[in-house]
């Protein structure tokens, strides 16, 4: 249940095209729905914005085909991350309009329309391309607009300094990076915008599968700088998210 559809439920009860009893049994799964070892929390959109993000890893593959069934069967946006593309080829070939983001490893329905304000996303190398992959889906899921900037690393900084201009155009900005991580302190002491440092396990034995990029990451000396976990492409489009719809909320009680 998202907040413009409960909205559209209630204006409906109101204007006395949907009864009192019709409206009770869409709202029936509120606030979750019980499918066994799954419990869907339907009501998070309305809490957190968002609705809830199905993590596939450990869920066997009845369990994902009974959560797409209910997400689809609520009429509800739905994305599932971290999924393998063998489990996602028999998803859509039982649930057509679904749609498979191969380097993301995200299925989501159908894309939703374009947001507004900006949320940029940046990597470093193209070996970070996965999670920042993850991000761009993610952040357009969650109703941003994203502009991607790849393969801008520390190593030819000369890359980064050419798009600054373009990265001051968005409201947050999500800088993905493994080896040592360095890019987005680089990149927070060039802009006056909120950086979401997102570390990947990328890198030699040294990175220690991200850890690195990680303490890196922590230990900048950059102002303006939030960190997620290693590889966390998803946490951080939520992040940018939050801020981007609060900044927009904001511009439209002003206007």
């Amino acid at each position: 249940m998202t907040r413009e559809r409960l909205r559209e439920l209630l204006e409906k009860v109101q204007g006395k095209e949907l009864s009192v009893e019709e409206a009770l049994r869409e709202l029936e799964g509120l606030p979750y729905e019980d499918l066994g070892s799954v419990r869907l929390d339907h009501h998070r959109a309305l809490r957190k914005h968002f609705p809830e993000i199905v993590y596939a890893p450990g869920k066997t593959e009845g369990e994902l085909r009974k959560i797409v069934h209910s997400f689809l069967a609520r009429d509800l946006p739905l994305m599932i991350t971290r999924l393998d593309p063998e489990r996602a080829e028999g998803l859509l070939r039982e649930f057509p309009g679904l749609r498979y983001h191969e380097r993301a490893r995200i299925l989501t329905r159908e894309r939703p329309p374009e947001g507004r304000g900006l949320v940029a996303v940046i990597s470093a190398g193209t070996a970070d391309l996965p999670v920042a992959e993850e991000a761009r889906v993610a952040a357009e899921y969650f109703g941003n607009r994203v502009r991607t900037f790849y393969d801008v690393g520390v190593a030819g900084i000369h890359r980064l300094w050419a798009v600054r201009e373009e990265l001051l155009s968005a409201r947050a900005l999500i800088v993905v990076a493994g080896m040592e991580g360095a890019l987005p302190g680089v990149v927070a002491g060039l802009v006056d915008r909120p950086v979401i440092a997102v570390p990947t396990s990328v890198g030699y034995g040294a990175s220690f599968g991200g850890l690195a990029a990680l303490l890196t990451m922590l230990n900048t000396c950059a102002p303006g700088v939030a960190v997620v976990n290693i590889d966390n492409g998803v946490g951080a489009a939520y992040f940018a998210s939050i801020i981007n719809h609060l900044v927009e909320e904001e511009n439209g009680q002003k206007g």
